[in-house]
């Protein structure tokens, strides 16, 4: 019988043989779901023995994770903006690139709007209204995807970073009218599918394999749902309301030529770490 540290160790150095990137991280995650325990519970319990069931599940997600699958979907778990997430098959896997929305919807609401009423279009699991919410304390939101099953995955993320007086969920289609008696929003943001749909062949292998592709498939240009939503859901804007988008690589410029259009006063972008425009923001001018 091996101690927990043993089997973290061994998945640990199987990992990074087989070029895992994130080998260390990863090997805890894997461990510790396989033991029912945090990853901190399995850092103070690591010197005790386990036992062979624990033992074969680590096997066994470890061989799935050699196979391709997410290291997410198998330990059911990721972070993002520092919080924890509940991620299934059937949501993305929260991404670094989003937190530069969060940190936009910050900047914009923080001395303007602090109790802002926010819309969370194509909600997913729920990262960015969990994000902004926790950072914005005096927001409500209603979180809206067209996926019973995603929305399950909403709910639960809100009930576990203890949101639920502030935040709620509500099926609709983004590429429809929204639905009557919503009332007004000071700012919507969304993360919206944006890979053009031939693209999708040429993701990775983590990726088209195992994440929700109806997630991800923008239509032919990647552009169907900015233009879907503009179209709209921009009435639901309030005076000097505000639309922040996640855009993919070269969509920006397309977009924010998208908002002018349909009557916002002006656009501005945010870039991501490697220095992609990836958060085109529209400011709705207060006589629209």
């Amino acid at each position: 019988m091996k101690t927990y540290n043993e089997i973290y160790l061994q998945t640990r150095n199987i990992l990074r043989q087989r070029g895992i990137e994130g080998y260390t991280l990863e090997a805890k995650l894997i461990v510790s779901k396989a033991a029912h325990k945090t990853v901190a519970e399995l850092m103070r319990d690591r010197n005790l023995y386990t036992s062979d069931e624990i033992e074969e599940r680590v096997e066994d997600y470890t061989a799935r994770r050699l196979r391709g699958e997410p290291v997410a979907y198998i330990s059911g778990s990721w972070e993002f903006y520092g919080l924890p997430m509940i991620v299934t098959p059937d949501v993305l896997i929260p991404r670094m690139d989003s937190e530069v929305l969060v940190d936009a919807a910050k900047e914009m609401l923080t001395g303007y709007k602090m109790d802002a009423r926010v819309l969370d279009l194509c909600c997913g699991s729920g990262c960015l209204t969990c994000a902004i919410a926790h950072e914005m304390p005096a927001t409500h939101f209603l979180s809206i995807d067209i996926s019973t099953s995603a929305l399950e995955v909403c709910r639960k993320n809100i009930a576990l970073n203890r949101l639920n007086s502030r935040a709620i969920c509500m099926q609709a289609d983004a590429l429809s009218a929204p639905p009557l008696g919503l009332g007004t929003f000071d700012m919507i943001v969304c993360n919206p599918p944006y890979i053009p749909s031939f693209d999708l062949f040429t993701l990775d292998s983590s990726v088209k394999d195992f994440e929700p592709l109806w997630a991800l498939d923008g239509g032919k240009d990647g552009l169907k749902f900015y233009k879907a939503i503009i179209k709209n859901w921009k009435i639901l804007l309030g005076s000097d309301g505000l639309l922040l988008f996640e855009v993919g690589e070269e969509q920006a410029e397309p977009v924010s030529e998208m908002l002018l259009s349909a009557g916002f006063s002006s656009t501005e972008t945010r870039k991501d770490t490697i220095g992609v425009d990836r958060v085109v923001i529209g400011h709705l001018a207060s006589s629209s």
